[in-house]
């Protein structure tokens, strides 16, 4: 995205009050950064990364996760600070968020992670953790079987292509004897009420978007993409959250023989697409009180 194009965007924004916390959700390579750093550089405050791919280590080019250059231009936080094999949930990112809302400068809360954001503003409910047990039993299993053993309003309320979010519900049932539609149920106020903040979200055009998903994978190669990958050759665990970061398993696969660049290249450009298809898709769902963003426009 173009500084022009930023600052045209920032300036036809609803007014940014120097108390409120902004968020600013949206497909992935829609923009959220540039215009994030922008009102970071204009009306001041912290950027907090809402993207569950770029909280790990071991990624930054391939996650896009800001540049050291973007940066130095205004404090990030909650970027790369989890290791490759650490577990991290919706609710760890919610304990960390929850103090930045009322110490220090403003935030700005920027990703595609729409659960942080539902957690953050619809509110969380406490579940108790997932015994190792029960995990090591969902890794084995096929999203098939893990869908059979959740209830109907839980598969009504969740993504089910997203084997993430079925074993989540899998886990929560099995461990908790409850399923996680009850958890949800009995969800406590949130921490941080829409109206308490400046919600922005991307509402992009589908042909538009899957050109800039391509030309960023390439921009991806360009920067060292391939070789971040290879640096975690001997780490790479596919059961790994971190590990399922999209252009990780397509990249590996090459690095084995398995592909070649140009079909890894397509592989996680399909990957791409579908898994914006899905994000867009939610939030036209679940953010129709949020001021949206019309790109291009």
């Amino acid at each position: 995205m173009t500084a022009n194009t930023v600052t045209r965007l920032l300036d036809g924004l609803p007014p940014i009050p120097d108390d409120k916390p902004v968020l600013i959700a949206g497909p992935t390579a829609s923009g959220k950064s540039a215009l994030a750093l922008e009102i970071a550089e204009r009306h001041g405050g912290v950027i907090v990364n809402a993207d569950a791919s770029q909280v790990y280590d071991c990624w930054r080019i391939i996650t896009a996760r800001p540049s050291p250059q973007e940066e130095a231009r205004a404090p990030h936080l909650l970027y790369g600070h989890v290791p490759y094999d650490a577990t991290y949930s919706t609710g760890h990112w919610l304990r960390e968020v929850v103090p930045l809302l009322s110490a220090g400068p403003r935030p700005i809360i920027v990703g595609g992670t729409g659960l942080y954001f539902a957690a953050l503003t619809e509110g969380m409910a406490d579940i108790p953790p997932t015994p190792p047990g029960i995990r090591a039993r969902a890794d084995a299993m096929s999203l098939a079987e893990l869908l059979a053993g959740i209830d109907a309003e839980t598969a009504a309320r969740i993504d089910t292509l997203n084997r993430a979010r079925v074993q989540r519900a899998w886990e929560v049932q099995q461990a908790t004897g409850r399923p996680l539609s009850d958890w949800q149920d009995d969800t406590p106020p949130p921490a941080l009420p829409l109206d308490q903040a400046v919600p922005l979200v991307f509402d992009v055009d589908k042909t538009w978007l899957l050109d800039r998903i391509m030309r960023r994978f390439d921009q991806m190669l360009e920067q060292g993409a391939l070789a971040e990958v290879a640096a975690m050759r001997d780490r790479y665990d596919p059961a790994l959250p971190s590990c399922k970061a999209i252009g990780v398993p397509e990249l590996m696969a090459h690095l084995r023989g398995e592909l070649t660049l140009d079909e890894a290249r397509e592989r996680a450009g399909i990957a791409t697409r579908q898994f914006a298809k899905r994000q867009r898709t939610w939030f036209r769902a679940r953010m129709k009180s949020w001021n949206h963003i019309h790109l291009p426009g």
